[in-house]
């Protein structure tokens, strides 16, 4: 008996190792078009496989940047500390910017309420560097508009 036992032992290693050593295993992955007249029997047997990889998704954060998002401040989405390349624009003239947000154009922010003189006409002097875009809750969402972590 003792012997019966040690060849179902090894005989069931031997096998087991031939996957791992001798006999690599195909694994292919592809969805399972259940449609209306295809039968469980047709699709487990299909032969040809499929790339799955063929579709490019893409963030829609990723597909605002590369727009003109990507190289001016969106007065509607971007926060405050995006303000801070230009002198004299963070923090004070930053946060007025996004309480008052969202802008209709990018002149609408000089009719901020509030705004000294100076500040204005240091608006004025970036007004090129302003974009304005439909605000976009992948960029506001949360009210991390102050303070979103980016450090």
């Amino acid at each position: 008996m003792n012997r019966l036992v040690r060849l179902v032992v090894v005989l069931g290693l031997l096998v087991g190792c031939l996957g791992w050593f001798g006999l690599p295993q195909r694994a292919m992955a592809a969805p399972m078009p259940w449609s209306n007249g295809a039968s469980f029997s047709q699709v487990a047997l299909q032969a040809s496989p499929v790339l799955i990889a063929e579709a490019t998704y893409r963030n829609p954060a990723d597909d605002k940047l590369a727009t003109e998002f990507g190289q001016k401040i969106d007065l509607n989405n971007t926060h405050v500390r995006a303000f801070r390349q230009y002198r004299g624009m963070y923090p004070n003239i930053a946060s007025k910017v996004v309480q008052n947000a969202p802008y209709q154009k990018v002149e609408d922010v000089l009719d901020i309420p509030g705004l000294s003189d100076r500040q204005k006409q240091l608006l004025q002097a970036n007004l090129d560097k302003f974009t304005v875009t439909e605000v976009d809750p992948t960029f506001v969402e949360g009210g991390d508009r102050y303070n979103p972590g980016v450090y």
